[in-house]
Parts: C-alpha cells; sequence; structure tokens
C-alpha cells in the first residue's frame, strides 16, 4: 500500500510572521510492489499558516489567501 508523508523541504525565515517556519510537502511513496516508480509530491504547505489565517492581511499561496505570493 501506498505510504503518505509529510516532508520539510526547507527552513526560511518569514518576514509576514517574523520568524521561522517550514515549507512541507505532502510526499506519496508507492507500494512495494511497484518499486520503480519515484515520489510523487501531491501538495505544500506552510508550518505557520493556521497562525496567518488569522491575521487580517493576505499573507501567501501556501496558506490559501493570497495566490500571487508563492514563498517556495
Amino acid at each position: 500500500m501506498a505510504e503518505k508523508i509529510w516532508q520539510v523541504e526547507k527552513i526560511k525565515y518569514c518576514e509576514h510572521v517574523g520568524h521561522e517556519i517550514e515549507i512541507e510537502n505532502e510526499v506519496v511513496y508507492p507500494a512495494e510492489i511497484l518499486p520503480d516508480q519515484p515520489p510523487r509530491i501531491l501538495a505544500h504547505r506552510c508550518s505557520n499558516a493556521l497562525e496567518c489565517n488569522m491575521l487580517e492581511k493576505a499573507t501567501c499561496s501556501l496558506c490559501g489567501t493570497n495566490p500571487d505570493l508563492d514563498p517556495v
């Protein structure tokens, strides 16, 4: 059976919140019966997305509020 996990892609300083955040990827690893398949990235997220969504300003595309700003 395939396995989905969130892996940290990079750690960077976010000017909007004033501290370091983690950019994470949802990676799907294939089942054991398909060993030739490479892992696939399904989604990106920010470790601080919930806190950013509570602010009044639009933040970035990883939080889902500003599609024009892509921090990746």
